[in-house]
């Protein structure tokens, strides 16, 4: 069995152009003999040049015929049994970028190589650059790979490690694609996430080893509405025509890795290749993700199935969607129903495979009006039927985090027609998504009431939906079994304020400054507090210590930059406003606030700039409309 990814020639290994399917053969065409050079090799390279050489993972290549004809045989039976090359969802959906389905006839030609001997045909071509130099998608604009190796001890479970890479980008660029290389390290699958804080360049070896440990970080976002994930077989990861995400100037990238450990230890430096935009294109999308609250699948249930469904507030444009599961994942169905009532498929996959997990966008975007309803129906199969069930024998499972746990995911890529639709679609789904963390934290809680991480989750869940009084207690209760962490007294520091109880908000802050004194977002979060309390000048220098440690933090300077306002100091105040909106260009936030201290200093035309971009934004943002009214109505 091929273990991993699609196969690979020796032809225009730089490339992933697909070859058309040869024309169909009637029952009077001949039966002919295929050979390598002629037949078999177009079929490899246009279908499955991501795998198999050197960097991908793959454990053989095939880019020669040297490498391909010993395993004609193979090639044949895991192409005609649809295990290679991998690919999950179902002919009838959608059609999707990248589809690496092979024909029947293509299927059969394959087979009849190796029926037949596996010829190598007259005119062999040989590889036209070194497969260990090329790139799918020809030379990158950039390459990126962590400084150091981490070193993957032997042993057994997942492991999650975040590898920091510093970008040193001295301007902002926008990002069309990613092409990704594992090398030789077990890499189950990556997600790249960027920190435009430096909170995780500050964790980066505190353990002694390159990178730290967990699922993502503090200060990490995912780029623009994109998903940026890789597993085996994946490929190019290519945004959507004229939409790619941003990768601002002194901003980390933070590659989130789950690890499967083997028998010895195993070095762990991928590298990233980074494909530029010539500019910023249309508007970023929005991502939403759907789920069960609740996931408890009995030992040796066949069929169990959870469900989830959400109506559209507005009209959208479906781009790409990403379903998720662990190793019990069986049958995925997602449908749309209409206003009308009529149905569509938007994906079935009939057989998940956790080892082939990927997004897939749509070749042509799926337009949906509001007042659809978007379904989710996943089944699971707990049972020792199920060659992938890591239990044996099967044990009950239950959501969370490791592979030995299960999940039930599904992220949906939108775009809107308009900015105001895109508000209300945004608010919309982060209220959904709290109320659904919540319900998946407080689950967690009840099987593992002390599980620290989990806590701190729920408690900023909690804060997410507004229920602030109960992120403040699963907070406190984290803090308690676990006062070490500077990250959960960070967090109730931050709960405690929305509370307006400053003055213990400015206490666990103080003490998260104290367990991470090089921690940006703990050093502005107590000099917003002591700046609340009337400590301003305590404030300030907590404000300065920030910025200090990230230059780059947007909210560090917006913050003092309106603390400055408020003390008549515009000049000051400006500055520091106006480089909020550089970092920050799409917050509403800051173009208000920069627009509001412009019209005190009698600058209003810059002033109307700023406050109508603060309402393209956010339409409903408050401090925006009402200085918008002032300097239409000719007031300052």
């Amino acid at each position: 069995m091929l273990a991993v990814g699609a196969m690979l020639t020796a032809l225009s290994v730089g490339a992933c152009t697909r070859v058309p399917a040869p024309a169909a053969r009637t029952e009077n065409t001949p039966l002919t003999t295929p050979t390598f050079s002629a037949d078999v090799a177009p079929i490899l390279t246009g279908h499955c040049a991501t795998c198999h050489r050197p960097g991908q993972g793959a454990p053989f290549n095939l880019l020669t015929y040297a490498d391909a004809q010993p395993r004609a045989a193979q090639i044949a039976k895991v192409t005609s049994n649809h295990v290679m090359p991998p690919w999950l969802p179902e002919p009838n959906n959608p059609s999707f970028v990248g589809e690496r389905r092979l024909s029947p006839d293509q299927i059969a030609t394959l087979r009849r190589w190796a029926e037949t001997g596996a010829a190598a045909g007259a005119d062999l071509p040989l590889p036209a650059i070194a497969a260990s130099e090329a790139w799918a998608l020809g030379k990158p604009d950039l390459v990126l790979r962590p400084p150091t190796s981490f070193g993957l001890p032997p042993g057994e479970g997942d492991v999650f490690r975040n590898l920091v890479i510093r970008t040193a980008l001295v301007q902002d660029r926008f990002i069309r694609a990613v092409e990704f290389r594992p090398g030789d390290a077990p890499i189950h699958h990556a997600v790249l996430h960027l920190d435009r804080t430096a909170a995780s360049r500050g964790r980066d070896g505190k353990d002694g080893r390159p990178g730290f440990e967990g699922m993502g970080g503090i200060g990490t976002q995912e780029p623009d509405g994109h998903f940026v994930g890789w597993a085996p077989g994946r490929g190019p990861i290519v945004s959507a025509e004229g939409r790619p995400w941003r990768l601002a100037k002194g901003t980390d990238l933070v590659l989130e890795l789950h690890l499967i450990p083997g028998a010895t230890q195993a070095p762990v430096q991928p590298t990233i290749a980074l494909y530029f935009a010539d500019g910023p294109g249309a508007d970023a999308p929005l991502m939403f993700k759907m789920a069960a609250e609740r996931i408890d699948i009995p030992a040796g249930a066949t069929d169990y199935a959870i469900s989830d469904r959400y109506t559209l507030p507005v009209d959208v444009t479906l781009l790409s969607l990403y379903p998720h599961a662990h190793f019990l994942g069986k049958n995925m169905q997602v449908h749309a129903t209409l206003p009308d009532g009529t149905s569509r498929t938007l994906l079935h996959i009939p057989q998940w495979s956790f080892h082939w997990q990927q997004d897939y966008r749509y070749s042509t975007p799926v337009a949906l009006p509001r007042g659809t309803t978007i379904a989710m129906r996943f089944t699971y199969d707990n049972s020792d039927a199920n060659f992938d069930n890591p239990h044996r024998p099967p044990v009950r499972v239950v959501a969370g985090q490791r592979s030995t746990d299960e999940m039930g995911n599904l992220l949906l890529q939108f775009v809107t027609a308009s900015s105001v639709d895109r508000s209300r679609l945004l608010e919309d789904v982060t209220a959904r998504e709290a109320v659904a963390n919540i319900a998946r934290a407080e689950q967690i809680a009840m099987t593992s009431p002390d599980d620290v991480e989990n806590l701190t989750f729920l408690g900023v869940s909690y804060v997410e939906a507004g229920r602030i009084p109960e992120a403040v207690a699963a907070l406190t209760r984290s803090v308690e079994l676990d006062g070490r962490s500077w990250k959960t007294r960070n967090e109730l520091g931050g709960a405690l304020f929305k509370a307006g109880r400053v003055p213990e908000a400015i206490l666990q802050l103080q003490q998260a400054a104290r367990l991470n004194p090089r921690e940006a977002s703990v050093q502005f979060n107590l000099g917003k507090a002591l700046m609340t309390a009337g400590r301003a000048d305590e404030g300030a220098v907590a404000l300065t210590r920030a910025l200090a440690l990230n230059p780059d933090f947007a909210e560090a300077h917006d913050e003092p930059g309106v603390a400055l306002f408020a003390r008549g100091r515009m000049p000051e105040a400006i500055a520091h406003l106006r480089r909020a909106v550089a970092l920050a260009p799409d917050s509403a936030v800051a173009h208000s606030d920069l627009g509001g201290a412009l019209a005190q200093a009698g600058q209003r035309e810059e002033a109307l700039m700023h406050i109508r971009k603060a309402l393209a934004l956010d339409p409903r943002n408050t401090a925006a409309r009402e200085n918008l009214a002032r300097l239409q109505g000719g007031r300052r």
